[in-house]
């Protein structure tokens, strides 16, 4: 692999939208890489560019032909990651690519390919597998305070809609699958290593658009494991981010401040079901537990670094580590990503599809 000199390494964005401008104050507060300029086709974007004190490339051929530029980050509508990335790697830059990496596993076979050929590192900003609320169920799960957990829900919904501009369009790569499904299946399948044996996806549409403004996917794992992933852009009232149901405990996680609570049962001790009136009846079974026969403990709040990914592409580009996000582990959410799509519109589960997973 291509190395860097003792300098920072210098680095490039190709987009000057939203996520550019924050990498951009996240790498500058850093400082150990310099930002140093960008290209977008769109030219109130390059006076943002220029605002921000960067180089406005005229384009981005005159971009990637800069040999002072390391590394380039590629923060365009989805559609384009592919082709910048395999015009990046033939110039000989390191590549920073913004998720989703590509539009199917065909294109990420063609960038990984190319990025071999030429001996530069290709990541993907998979940013949210340093979330605070994930490696938080993380460790709740790894505590064992559970017991043996069945199901875990993964939930992120908001009331906004879809956001503007080309996340509309199915030609830019627009959808929730693409813009927050990679992100919750990434963290899923970058957590459970046990193999998937079914999946069942459903799109939603409620908003009238050609691409998907929410989805719920229903995955099996061994182990009688089954997780809940879904995404909405339609509900108006607060939903918890995580459930977590074990055989002795449930944990809610109800944002991303991490509130919310443990809750446990209480044994050893005899606990008197009180029945409750449920509508029209009567119910025992679903009555919750009495207070005195559980307690509470808080959800833990881990120490994390939000910039372990910019510190560790610095490593790997010097030599000295090995890439936190293996193509591979990028490979296989695309994948699921794909099969959901087959099952939306087979409207069916899927089981030997998964084999290849």
């Amino acid at each position: 692999m291509n190395t860097c000199s003792a300098h920072p390494p210098k680095i490039a964005i190709l987009g000057y939208g939203g996520m550019a401008k924050y990498h951009v104050d996240r790498l500058r507060k850093l400082g150990i890489m310099e930002v140093t300029g960008s290209f977008d086709t769109d030219p109130a974007r390059q006076d943002a560019a220029r605002a921000d004190g960067l180089i406005a490339y005229p384009s981005a051929e005159t971009l990637l032909a800069d040999k002072t530029i390391d590394a380039v980050l590629i923060a365009t509508p989805n559609d384009w990651h592919c082709p910048y990335a395999i015009a990046a790697a033939n110039a000989g830059k390191h590549i920073i690519c913004e998720k989703p990496v590509a539009m199917s596993v065909d294109e990420l076979d063609k960038m990984e390919a190319a990025a071999v050929k030429n001996g530069v590192l290709l990541t993907v900003h998979q940013n949210r597998r340093w979330d605070g609320d994930y490696i938080a169920v993380r460790e709740i799960i790894d505590s064992g305070i559970l017991g043996k957990v069945f199901r875990i829900d993964s939930f992120v919904c908001g009331a906004n809609g879809i956001p503007g501009g080309w996340r509309k369009l199915p030609k830019a790569g627009g959808g929730m699958m693409l813009d927050w499904g990679v992100h919750m299946l990434d963290q899923i399948f970058d957590y459970i290593k046990d193999k998937p044996t079914s999946l069942y996806c459903r799109y939603s549409h409620a908003l009238g658009f050609d691409v998907d403004d929410g989805f719920n996917a229903h995955i099996g794992f061994e182990n009688d494991l089954e997780v809940n992933v879904r995404v909405d852009t339609n509900t108006f009232t607060d939903i918890p981010r995580w459930i977590i149901y074990g055989r002795d405990g449930t944990a809610v996680i109800e944002d991303w401040a991490l509130n919310g609570k443990i809750t446990l049962p209480v044994y050893g001790t005899e606990v008197e079901i009180v029945g409750i009136e449920a509508g029209n009846g009567f119910t025992k079974t679903m009555a919750y537990r009495p207070h005195e026969s559980v307690t509470e403990r808080e959800i833990p709040k881990p120490v994390v670094d939000y910039d372990t990914f910019y510190k560790n592409f610095v490593a790997t580009i010097t030599g000295k580590e090995k890439s936190c996000i293996s193509i591979d582990s990028v490979r296989k959410v695309m994948r699921v990503m794909e099969l959901c799509t087959l099952s939306d519109k087979k409207n069916t589960v899927l089981k030997k599809e998964l084999l290849q997973l």
